[in-house]
């Protein structure tokens, strides 16, 4: 009888140990920022990131007033997103060659002196051709931050090899930094706003500058925790992150999720002066924004069952569904509910997708292939902000969101259709991953279903 029992107890205390084993893994913010030396690149980070959309801002307010044209300020700020979308992978990939720092320093110092060239130019109401090829450097000088602090994150819990422990920990980190991007997105405007009301457009380009420099020069003295060079062997050339196609499915993705951004932007924005509330567009784009925030920060603590190719098929398709009603709404007060339905897709979105091209990229082009992400973000945004500027000048204001529905359409389509791309090479068709999914060395990867 006893040892009957024996047997049945050892028994069910293998069954439970193999429930514990199955139960998904749980990686709390706290958990994560009690990391040993996170705060040292966190800290200088924030300061180096909260500019990133305040060089857009500045170089609009500047130009509008310099120049009394809408047309030739849209055309500049456009012209530096392109820039930075180009060129910042290329920072990236140099980064991930040669060490952040030593990319890093010369960068923010570049930045810093055309920035400056820009407001000297347009100060001096120098011909917009000019104020065209100065917002080239500005724009493509600016500090790949945000890439660069994954990267760290990566190489910090990847150290000892891939694992569920890593998985869970990766994850997180890429949902905190989702929710560190919107949050950028939003006080960066309206700082730069501020400033340009309580002093001047120029001051605000000034400020953009000085954060840039001093939180990057900051950012880049915490070598510590910088991901190891990887020194390719003699004669092997290394291959691009673009080169693998499910970067480029997901750069294809990202870039109709800025489109969102730039449509939403503008059209908002008009529809507001429509109605005779223009103070009002604010607001509706920062509920748009805080829903991304917040879906950002749940998506970080919820122990996740189903892959992260499903997870980004779900959330894309929930982001295209709220994309498509935007211009159907007659009032601001159902706008922004509908806003709200988009932003909630935003952060999982990008979460997803980040945590995806991670795995699809040797530990040498990480960086880059962070860049081109964020890169594909700005780009789309310049594409939709110009597109619905045009429709909403020639149709209305309710015309200008239909850019936002065609352009996340178009990237679901790709998404869709591709998925099979973003499954890491060598990888089983089959192996469960994410956040919170169990599957060893897989458990960065993951898999589509079917």
């Amino acid at each position: 009888m006893t040892a009957r029992r024996t047997v049945d107890d050892t028994a069910q205390i293998a069954d439970s140990t193999d429930t514990a084993a199955q139960a998904p893994a749980r990686v709390g913010y706290g958990t994560l920022l009690r990391t040993p030396g996170a705060w040292r690149f966190l800290a200088p980070a924030l300061v180096a990131r909260l500019p990133y959309a305040m060089l857009s801002m500045g170089i609009l307010l500047l130009v509008t007033k310099t120049h009394g044209s809408y047309g030739t300020a849209g055309t500049v700020t456009a012209v530096a997103a392109v820039a930075q979308a180009l060129i910042g992978p290329q920072t990236g990939r140099l980064a991930d060659r040669y060490g952040q720092a030593a990319v890093l320093v010369p960068t923010v110092l570049v930045h810093g002196a055309s920035v400056g060239l820009l407001i000297a130019l347009a100060l001096g109401h120098a011909p917009a051709w000019s104020l065209f090829l100065a917002a080239v450097p500005a724009g493509g000088s600016v500090p790949q931050i945000g890439a660069m602090v994954r990267a760290r994150w990566v190489a910090r819990f990847t150290a000892d090899g891939p694992s569920d422990a890593a998985a869970a920990r990766v994850s997180t980190a890429f949902a905190f930094e989702s929710v560190t991007d919107e949050f950028t997105f939003v006080i960066g405007p309206i700082l730069a706003s501020g400033i340009a009301a309580f002093a001047n457009p120029a001051a605000a380009l000034v400020a953009e500058a000085s954060l840039t420099l001093v939180g990057g020069l900051a950012f880049a003295a915490q070598r510590r925790t910088a991901p190891a060079r990887i020194i390719p062997e003699p004669g092997v050339r290394r291959a691009s992150a673009l080169a693998s196609p499910g970067v480029r499915l997901l750069a294809a993705a990202f870039l109709g999720v800025g489109t969102v951004f730039g449509g939403m932007q503008v059209s908002v924005n008009a529809f507001a002066d429509s109605v005779g509330q223009h103070d009002a567009g604010g607001t509706v784009y920062g509920i748009f924004a805080g829903g991304s925030m917040l879906a950002g920060v749940l998506y970080g603590v919820i122990a996740w069952r189903r892959t992260v190719q499903q997870r980004m098929v779900m959330s894309y398709s929930m982001l295209v569904l709220g994309a498509s009603v935007l211009w159907a709404m007659p009032n601001l007060v159902a706008l922004t509910v509908a806003g709200l339905v988009c932003g909630l897709a935003i952060a999982p979105t990008l979460i997803s997708g980040y945590t995806l091209v991670e795995t699809l990229v040797q530990d040498g082009a990480k960086t880059e292939a962070f860049t081109w992400l964020t890169g594909a973000i700005g780009l789309g945004l310049a594409i939709g902000s110009m597109v619905a500027g045009k429709l909403i000048d020639g149709h209305g204001p309710s015309v200008g969101f239909l850019v936002p529905v065609v352009g996340a359409g178009l990237g679901l389509v790709a998404l869709v259709s591709l998925r099979h791309l973003l499954v890491a090479p060598g990888t089983p068709s089959r192996v469960v991953a994410g956040s919170a999914e169990r599957g060893g060395a897989g458990a960065l990867v993951g898999a589509v279903e079917g």
